[in-house]
């Protein structure tokens, strides 16, 4: 048995003399003939792992769901919710892509929707921007609150939009569209220039608002909220540089990177996951249902303690 190209296409061959292709259109290879090594990342994804993160979706969306009926936070409820859904059913599809890594459906689903999944929790993160400029002091912001939210989230639905469509070109192509990649790799990079940017301006907000927030005793809920912010920020920031290393290789059978479950599980999967529940600590709900921070605020920290 050994692997060959036939018109291009990766071939394998049995003793009988049967080829099995492994990719290009006339693609037929199963696990039961053809070694795994040959698909797209060379390896049947943990059922595990996806079975647990699928798990852990649903559960934080149900939570988020709860909370959003509760405290009517429509755009973040829309914004977890829908990044929960497609989070599952990019898990979903790493089941099929186990069962078969040749599938175009698994492929497909995993490929697009995986990749796409944060930027829905990332424009959740950043209405939360205008909302802490609210809650804290207005006349040390830079910019109107409003601001924040129409720059933000138009490069997020754009940083979205380009993930969308270089993940489909490429998992139409079965990996093989250097431009699919290519249009993937900048949706990525926009993103991480976009939490970059986010993260300066709130760095920058804090420092010019200091004098507020060092002469109260901040709620602890408040404290809570901005600690669970900073971690999710950070960690889909994580996730974005380590996508955008996998992918400036391409899917290509000597990428590394895309070879390497363990590393993905680490740097994709639970940095993921970790942001989105860190999203329910900073559900804006219970930190901002009274509005604006107050003497009455200030005065009844302590207390909450």
């Amino acid at each position: 048995m050994s692997a060959t190209e036939i018109n291009g296409d990766l071939a394998w061959q049995l003793p009988n003399g049967t080829f099995w292709f492994a990719g290009g259109d006339n693609s037929n290879c199963t696990v039961e003939y053809c070694p795994v090594e040959l698909s797209v990342y060379g390896y049947r994804p943990s059922l595990a792992a996806s079975g647990a993160l699928i798990g852990l979706y649903a559960i934080c969306m149900l939570v988020q769901i709860v909370a959003g009926l509760r405290y009517k936070t429509w755009w973040f409820m829309g914004c977890m919710v829908a990044g929960c859904i497609d989070e599952i059913l990019g898990y979903a599809g790493r089941i099929l892509y186990w069962q078969n890594p040749w599938g175009e459906v698994g492929f497909i689903m995993q490929i697009v929707l995986i990749t796409i999944g944060p930027v829905f929790f990332a424009a959740a993160i950043y209405v939360l921007l205008s909302q802490i400029i609210q809650y804290l002091s207005l006349e040390h912001s830079r910019f109107a609150p409003k601001w924040f939210i129409w720059t933000f989230i138009p490069f997020d639905i754009i940083s979205l939009i380009l993930q969308a469509v270089g993940g489909a070109m490429s998992s139409t192509s079965n990996g093989d569209s250097d431009a699919g990649v290519n249009i993937a790799l900048a949706g990525l990079i926009l993103q991480v220039i976009t939490l970059v940017v986010f993260i300066v301006l709130v760095i920058d907000y804090f420092i010019r608002s200091r004098s507020v927030w060092t002469r109260v005793q901040l709620p602890t809920r408040f404290k809570v909220f901005c600690a669970a912010l900073a971690l999710a920020t950070i960690a889909i920031l994580i996730r974005c540089a380590y996508r955008t290393y996998e992918l400036s290789e391409g899917y290509s059978v000597d990428s590394e990177a895309l070879r390497d479950e363990p590393l993905f599980i680490g740097l994709e999967s639970v940095m993921v996951v970790v942001s989105a529940y860190c999203l329910i600590a900073a559900h804006p709900g219970p930190v901002f249902k009274r509005g604006a921070l107050s003497p009455t605020d200030a005065e009844r920290a302590p207390e909450e303690k």
